[in-house]
């Protein structure tokens, strides 16, 4: 259990570091839905529509059609109208998108490798303790 309460706390830790970059980045700053909406339809292969998303997501269709707004302002995602269903609209994803993605993935792993740093520095002390009072005994 406490190791799991660990993990989560740095995993909360990456995130924070994470969204931390991003703010401060050059590149666009997203809000929580915004981004739920743009991970969701990067990482989850299948084709995505408004309705579909909003399901998924568990949110309205106009906040859906709201993130998209600002997503397609960004050439993050666009939409298009189905060929075969001219009442649905699908999302599609963009090399601009893709990009933007990439750079997620790098801040990310740069902010895990640094928290998990962290965390070894922490638990060396904690290591050493036991190892210290054998010798002594």
């Amino acid at each position: 259990m406490a190791h799991t309460a660990a993990k989560a706390e740095e995993l909360v830790k990456t995130l924070r570091d994470t969204v931390v970059s991003l703010v401060r980045g050059e590149g666009p700053d997203l809000s929580a839905r915004q981004l739920a909406v743009f991970l969701t339809c990067y990482l989850d292969e299948s084709g995505h529509t408004v309705r579909g998303l909003a399901a998924s997501l568990n949110v309205s269709k106009p906040a859906i059609t709201r993130a998209l707004d600002r997503l397609g302002e960004l050439d993050l995602a666009r939409r298009k109208v189905d060929p075969l269903d001219r009442r649905s609209v699908l999302v599609q994803r963009t090399p601009k998108g893709a990009a933007y993605l990439k750079e997620i993935r790098s801040i990310m792993g740069d902010a895990a490798d640094e928290e998990a740093k962290k965390v070894r520095q922490e638990e060396k002390p904690a290591r050493r303790a036991p190892l210290r009072r054998a010798a002594a005994a």
